[in-house]
């Protein structure tokens, strides 16, 4: 009877520790696009919280089931939310159910972009070379906030160009092989972007301002995360890179012959300190 006492007891003591907080046992469900500053980032977020004893789930998908996710409950974080302009048509229809956890990088823009041979620097030039770049415009993700902005420049600019829906990856691959060839091409660009280090490229003067100015990529939650997971959500919001930082993650991924995590953990090294300064006070939390 004492054995079965005593047993009952260790098995009641680790229940009451693992029910008892302890939000590492918990799965961290993070949303991204293909987008290279969103993929650089989020396998950062990923390899920094499994360092704390989160487990994490990454999720692939478009922008616009990305925020529903988020707004149902389904994703826990978005580590690539661009404001005031990109993604501000998803804030407003979802009002209530996001919050935001911190600003990751203060100086991004989106806009149209050609490389430098291509000798126009006006989104108005655009519309005296149609046939140059066989009346299309490369663009990304369909509902995107760049493709949205895009679709507002064709008429606002009177051009005579078709929007074509690929992905990230696929535009740059499309990029690339024009420059190979020297050929005109024009794509929906934005920056922070490797592809800004690898080409000597140009991004169109927008006189109209259908693109805005500069923007800031924030990292969001569902509502309720940072109640339930208030370490996690600390740490995601004190990321913040400068333009040296978010280049230098970006590339290597870029550069890298294996994983974005073999990547990130290469990059990580480097960046130690930087790294430490992120990590909140445990103490201050109740894990």
């Amino acid at each position: 009877m004492r054995d079965r006492t005593i047993l009952f007891t260790a098995l009641m003591a680790i229940t009451i520790f693992f029910s008892c907080g302890n939000i590492s046992d918990k799965k961290i469900r993070i949303a991204y696009a293909n987008w290279a500053e969103g993929i650089a980032v989020t396998y950062l977020a990923k390899e920094i919280l499994s360092e704390q004893g989160y487990r994490t789930e990454l999720l692939n998908a478009d922008i616009a089931p990305i925020f529903t996710s988020l707004a149902r409950g389904k994703t826990d974080v978005f580590m690539d939310s661009w404001m005031p302009v990109t993604h501000a048509d998803y804030f407003r229809k979802y009002d209530g159910k996001l919050e935001i956890l911190g600003q990751i990088y203060d100086s991004a823009r989106i806009g149209l972009v050609v490389p430098e041979y291509v000798p126009i620097h006006t989104i108005e030039e655009l519309g005296a070379h149609t046939r140059r770049f066989s009346g299309e415009i490369v663009g990304i993700d369909a509902g995107t906030g760049i493709m949205k902005c895009t679709e507002k420049a064709i008429p606002e600019y009177g051009l005579d160009y078709r929007l074509m829906i690929s992905s990230g990856p696929a535009m740059t691959a499309l990029l690339k092989k024009a420059i190979d060839k020297k050929e005109w091409i024009v794509v929906t660009g934005w920056t922070p972007h490797w592809m800004f280090d690898r080409f000597r490229l140009r991004v169109l003067e927008d006189s109209r301002n259908v693109y805005g100015e500069a923007e800031q990529i924030h990292s969001i939650a569902r509502k309720g995360f940072s109640k339930e997971h208030p370490f996690a959500a600390a740490l995601l919001g004190n990321i913040h890179l400068s333009d040296t930082e978010i280049n230098s993650l970006m590339r290597a991924i870029e550069e890298t012959s294996g994983t974005e995590t073999r990547a990130i953990r290469q990059w990580m090294d480097g960046h130690r300190d930087l790294i430490d300064s992120w990590i909140p006070d445990k103490e201050e939390y109740s894990r």
